[in-house]
């Protein structure tokens, strides 16, 4: 934290507003957190996120108002009722789960001492996905200043993340400054050749190829998504995989050729486990691709809750120089150099 407060020549492109920039002492601040954990005792990585800039709030003598959204409440499953889905979506145990970390970090008695509180799920509200300008002004009446530090889900126009900001003094906190920073060094005179591995099981990560090939000197395509790529791939800055036949991981001879473009690499970008990494049998080609990668030399960024958590299994992700809080976010970001979040703060 110290040299984002010191060097404020970091973001030269994105002009963001500083959360050291702002007027604090002793105000109410929104903080528009990334809440959005699914298991709560496990799961901490977006949590500690939150604490240099919750450090920093205290310090000024804030009154913290944390909000922040969990799942998809709007999704009612077959069997369950309105009241049950919002029950087990509730925030509640990551407010619990905040409180615990930073007991842990900072000890009870400063813990004892913090002004601060978490809303109720935003989601819980069909105003915050529909960036309802009612919603966004009942939201500004709980504070008096607002920090994005949500950068996973500034993807999003919802009110919590654009509407929010046209209402009050805003700024960025750290981790979202943090964030900016260092993704953008993948398109800001990156050290090549630019390798770009996009994996996992989730379709629509194929639309962000084209948007890759800017910057990328090869895209490595693995997990379930080469059997959503067009047959007879004759790009050659596009790498795809073959599937074992029961498509829960790549080929050997997929992973070696994987591995012989790493070798290359000055700067790796990483979102996506290779195949199924949860099961040990299935885990060869995340193990061997990411193990390869760690190894690198190279400058490597890396995204999204599985990556994440495959990186963790593996005992590798402190062999990172970046891990992004956000996989769509992240991916996002890259494709298009800004995101409708950092439009609002602008």
């Amino acid at each position: 934290m110290k040299d984002i407060l010191e060097d404020s020549t970091k973001f030269p492109s994105m002009k963001l507003p500083r959360i050291d920039e702002l007027n604090l002492t002793s105000k109410k601040v929104l903080v528009r957190a990334d809440l959005d954990i699914s298991e709560v005792e496990s799961e901490n990585f977006r949590l500690e996120s939150l604490i240099p800039t919750l450090d920093y709030l205290y310090e000024q003598n804030c009154s913290i108002i944390l909000i922040g959204h969990r799942g998809r409440p709007s999704e009612i499953p077959e069997g369950k009722t309105k009241e049950q889905v919002q029950q087990d979506l509730s925030l509640q145990p990551v407010s619990k789960a905040l409180e615990e970390l930073l007991k842990v970090r900072w000890g009870e008695e400063k813990v004892g001492k913090l002004d601060m509180h978490m809303m109720e799920n935003l989601r819980f509200d069909e105003g915050e996905e529909a960036n309802d300008k009612q919603y966004s002004e009942h939201l500004a009446k709980n504070g008096e200043i607002y920090i994005n530090e949500a950068f996973a889900i500034s993807h999003r126009e919802h009110a919590s993340i654009v509407g929010l900001p046209s209402l009050m003094p805003h700024a960025a906190g750290f981790r979202f400054l943090e964030e900016v920073e260092n993704l953008s060094k993948v398109f800001e005179n990156p050290k090549q050749p630019v390798i770009t591995l996009i994996s996992g099981i989730k379709k629509d990560k194929i639309d962000y190829i084209e948007s890759f090939k800017e910057f990328s000197d090869r895209i490595l395509i693995g997990g379930r998504l080469p059997e959503f790529m067009p047959e007879g791939n004759t790009d050659p800055k596009v790498v795809v995989a073959k599937l074992l036949p029961d498509k829960e991981d790549i080929t050997i001879h997929s992973v070696e050729n994987f591995q012989d473009e790493i070798k290359k690499a000055k700067t790796i970008i990483v979102s996506g486990p290779i195949g199924k990494y949860e099961e040990e049998g299935h885990r060869m080609g995340t193990e061997r691709v990411f193990n390869e990668i760690a190894k690198s030399p190279a400058f490597k960024v890396a995204g999204g809750g599985d990556t994440i958590s495959a990186l963790s299994l593996l005992g590798i992700e402190n062999e990172f120089d970046w891990l992004s809080v956000g996989g769509g976010a992240m991916l996002e970001f890259l494709a298009k150099r800004t995101l409708p979040g950092i439009e609002a703060l602008g």
